[in-house]
């Protein structure tokens, strides 16, 4: 089980069956924590809480909930009275159906937990509903009461742990109407497979491989100023040959995801344009800075490096083309030149055999 403190304590219904449980977060923000400042001082801001009618500062411990009438009337609500609400869900996830798990819409999916069991009586149980889960191949959607509101919820294995998703009521999703483009948009049968193709080389990246770089270029910078240190500098974007089509996008983009691992693609490039970095790679190695990790300096070396054989690269690229030009030109006007010179000459020997004979 984590050791982490359990945020709600309620029970499972699954008919007649009743399973003690435990919610715990199964998420956590790695996001770098800032404060509020005052700029001209760097004093810290900090945000107090006052009761108007007295005119002080209370503590949270001084601090319940309310609720304002339609004539400002403030009426108190305690914990109490919420504990007398009249529905089932205020302390049970009650399980209302099972359906397979593709019938839930993404866009209704918010934040998400584990279920633990709440005592040793609740194992079993909690077993066979993870085990029923699993041989079902469905998940179950219920419904529950959390922070002061009747929720919905799916319920999924993940492991050996049931997870607990909250979701959106489905009148609490909008209907994407007029966002679309308009029905004249034409996609071609070539662009569609050139498009599989991309998705298909993209696909090999694993989502264990990504990280979150904002962050890491964040704690950068961090680091920098603890540290009196320069700023690290904003990489450049590369500059390639502008693409003057979806199809040449496309084709662009095939080939750079695939030369980085040396597979060939049959469809025609510009070289040197549409680069992308290669894929399942991350920021490079950062070194130590006063503490922290900067990696401004190896991408800023691996930029400097690349550059010129780029330039080289595309160089040599458009030089081979322009000999390959002229070499067809030679050929074609050496063909023509072949073929008119015995239709000139015919006539002039005709001519002289002619004046021979007078």
């Amino acid at each position: 089980m984590l050791h982490v403190r359990s945020i709600w304590n309620g029970v499972i219904s699954f008919g007649l069956v009743r399973i003690p449980i435990k919610l715990v977060n199964a998420t956590e923000s790695h996001s770098v924590p800032f404060r509020e400042i005052h700029t001209e001082d760097g004093g810290r801001i900090r945000h107090r809480k006052f009761c108007e009618l007295e005119d002080r500062e209370v503590t949270a411990q001084e601090i319940s909930k309310g609720y304002e009438d339609a004539d400002g009337t403030i009426i108190p609500i305690t914990d109490e009275d919420l504990s007398h609400l009249p529905i089932p869900t205020a302390r049970t996830i009650e399980i209302v159906t099972f359906v397979p798990e593709d019938r839930i819409d993404p866009l209704q999916m918010g934040a998400a937990y584990y279920l633990a069991a709440g005592r040793a009586p609740a194992t079993r149980p909690y077993a066979l509903l993870r085990e029923a889960l699993k041989r079902s191949n469905r998940v179950a959607v219920a419904k529950f009461a959390l922070r002061g509101r009747e929720r919905l919820g799916m319920l999924r294995v993940v492991g050996d742990t049931i997870a607990l998703h909250g979701l959106l009521w489905p009148d609490e999703v909008r209907a994407p109407e007029g966002i679309a483009p308009g029905a004249d948009v034409t996609v071609h049968d070539k662009d569609l497979d050139l498009a599989d193709a991309l998705m298909n080389a993209l696909g090999e990246v694993g989502l264990d491989d990504l990280r979150d770089e904002y962050r890491e270029a964040v704690e950068e910078v961090v680091a920098a100023k603890i540290s009196g240190e320069a700023l690290p500098e904003a990489p450049q974007p590369e500059r390639g040959a502008r693409v003057l089509d979806l199809t040449t996008a496309l084709e662009m983009s095939v080939r750079a995801v695939r030369e980085p691992r040396g597979e060939g693609t049959d469809e025609p490039t510009e070289a040197g344009a549409g680069r992308l970095p290669p894929r399942g790679t991350s920021r490079a190695a950062p070194k130590e800075t006063g503490g922290r990790k900067s990696t401004s300096a190896a991408r800023r070396t691996a930029a400097k490096e690349a550059a010129p054989s780029a330039r080289k690269s595309t160089a040599k690229t458009r030089q081979d083309a322009r000999k390959a030009t002229a070499g067809n030109a030679a050929r074609s006007t050496s063909g023509t030149t072949a073929k008119k010179t015995p239709a000139k000459k015919t006539p002039a020997k005709k001519t002289a055999s002619r004046r021979r004979s007078a």
